[in-house]
């Protein structure tokens, strides 16, 4: 039946028509977006677990941060603890020749040993990173190593340094691993030609103990330090994961969005030549009555 009142085909291809431009608008937004989930609107489920991952993402990235602070803080007290075992180490030896050398001798090798005691108070005051000295604050020490979520509930982990177990020196110079070496005039020398072999070692047993007590303390840092380079490795490649996981979930395919957008082109354009065909039908009655 030919009606001039309801013209049915131009009202399916209207439909059509729409529907085509609806998927056109949703393909040519994940094109300029590069996203298939960018609302809640697209596919609820997955863009709430992208939101949670994309956030716990973040917080990774500031504990990749705390882990970068905290390497260059164990970085700046390991190589000054070595340091200070090298120069104790020097003091240890310049102790050994002092032994049973003349009171002349031994006055120029105690000279030697004030130089390298202040060398050391050198050393540990200028360990310092980022305001932070492990050698001389004997503060502890806590970087942040992990962010955990497990449901709402989240904790982060920390790698924690005691800090006085590695306080070489205080501020004073007198306390800490290193303090009796420093402190300490170590041997006087005696009377003029007299040997001073008791003298030198005592000092000699000091500096045996705090050689042994700063390696100790330098295989602690060097294992926290190892920790943390571990940690940091750790923590860029399950960002890298979490961020690839969340982009198989959210990310659009844009070559199939590049196909489907030129197949959109061509229906639309179909979709208008039937819908003009559809609406040249009431014209095609008139002339019935011509």
């Amino acid at each position: 039946m030919a009606s001039i009142m309801t013209n049915a085909s131009a009202m399916t291809a209207l439909q059509t028509l729409n529907n085509i431009s609806k998927n056109m608008a949703t393909t040519q937004s994940r094109i300029s977006t590069g996203l298939r989930v960018a609302e809640a609107s697209d596919n609820a489920a997955y863009w709430s677990i992208a939101t949670s991952m994309r956030s716990d993402n973040k917080a990774l990235s500031s504990i990749q941060d705390a882990l970068g602070l905290g390497a260059g803080k164990l970085d700046t007290a390991y190589t000054g603890m070595n340091e200070v075992i090298d120069t104790v180490d020097k003091i240890k030896q310049k102790l050994v020749t002092a032994r049973g050398a003349s009171q002349e001798d031994q006055n120029k090798i105690k000279t030697e040993i004030t130089a390298l005691q202040n060398h050391i108070k050198s050393v540990v005051a200028n360990s310092n990173y980022a305001g932070s000295n492990i050698l001389q604050d004997g503060t502890d020490v806590n970087i942040a190593a992990s962010y955990n979520r497990v449901g709402t509930a989240v904790t982060v982990d920390k790698i924690t340094i005691t800090g006085s177990t590695v306080q070489v020196l205080d501020n004073t110079g007198a306390n800490g691993i290193a303090g009796d070496v420093v402190a300490a005039a170590l041997f006087v020398a005696a009377a003029p030609g007299a040997a001073n072999d008791t003298a030198v070692d005592a000092a000699l047993v000091t500096v045996e103990t705090a050689l042994a007590s700063l390696a100790d303390q330098a295989a602690t840092l060097g294992s926290a330090k190892s920790r943390v380079d571990l940690q940091k490795d750790f923590v860029s490649k399950l960002s890298d994961a979490i961020e690839r996981g969340v982009g198989q979930m959210v990310d659009a395919d844009m070559n199939e969005e590049s196909a489907r957008l030129s197949a959109l082109q061509v229906q639309s354009q179909l979709g208008i030549q039937a819908l003009s065909i559809a609406n040249s039908n009431s014209q095609n009655i008139l002339s019935l009555f011509r």
